[in-house]
């Protein structure tokens, strides 16, 4: 990847983490952001508050994932790197990923019992989401969440059903897309989607398979 090509890719992870903490989808120094460039990667830096990042701290990474400059990474970087070597198996153009600790989502993942996050309950959940695997507790930077992230990854890919995102149980929402902006859609769309079940009484009903089916024909929903 060129230098102008690394340059705009550090401008854009500092643009959508303002965006994101301006917001309300990120606080304190939660959350990470990377870039998978052609010969590394780009993170955020360890403890780095999304709102506050400097193009030219953040850290780079060579294409083992270990730090050549920048601010010391963001511990979360094994777990980043494992979900780009998996994902990129069934979408090759993916290059960033975002982990927030979402304020619905996770709440969500408290009184979780199935083995996804979501059902489908709406259209747009369906198209721009996906399935959401509840990746069960372990600590932050655990190996083993990582490993059973990409595990999860490749058991939906190999069934045919690609996925865009990850729940890590009392932590956040893992998404990935092939750029920020895309990566930080899906994240909003997760989140907005974690609000309507937590606020909806009754429990809403997921949408039928029919209605599935159509938005697989119409839009190529991936579900």
């Amino acid at each position: 990847m060129s230098s102008s090509c690394e340059s705009q890719a550090r401008e854009e992870i500092c643009r959508i983490g303002q965006s994101l903490f301006a917001r309300g989808y990120a606080h304190a120094t939660a959350g990470n952001i990377s870039v998978r460039l052609d010969d590394g990667f780009l993170i955020t830096p360890t403890d780095a508050c999304l709102g506050l990042l400097d193009p030219a701290r953040l850290a780079r990474l060579d294409a083992n994932a270990e730090q050549i400059s920048g601010d010391v990474a963001s511990k979360t970087i094994a777990l980043h790197a494992g979900i780009y070597r998996a994902a990129t198996r069934f979408d090759a153009k993916t290059r960033c990923v975002i982990h927030t600790h979402g304020t619905h989502s996770v709440a969500l993942s408290l009184r979780a019992t199935a083995a996804e996050l979501l059902p489908p309950i709406t259209p747009y959940f369906v198209m721009k989401v996906g399935h959401v695997p509840l990746i069960p507790y372990h600590r932050p930077g655990d190996p083993r969440a990582a490993a059973l992230v990409a595990q999860a990854i490749t058991r939906y890919g190999e069934q045919g059903t690609p996925i865009r995102a990850v729940m890590l149980a009392r932590l956040g929402p893992n998404v990935w897309h092939d750029t920020p902006a895309a990566a930080m859609a899906t994240l909003e769309e997760l989140e907005e989607t974690a609000r309507l079940c937590l606020l909806a009484r009754p429990r809403p009903e997921p949408l039928t398979e029919t209605q599935i089916d159509e938005l697989r024909q119409t839009f190529g929903a991936r579900w």
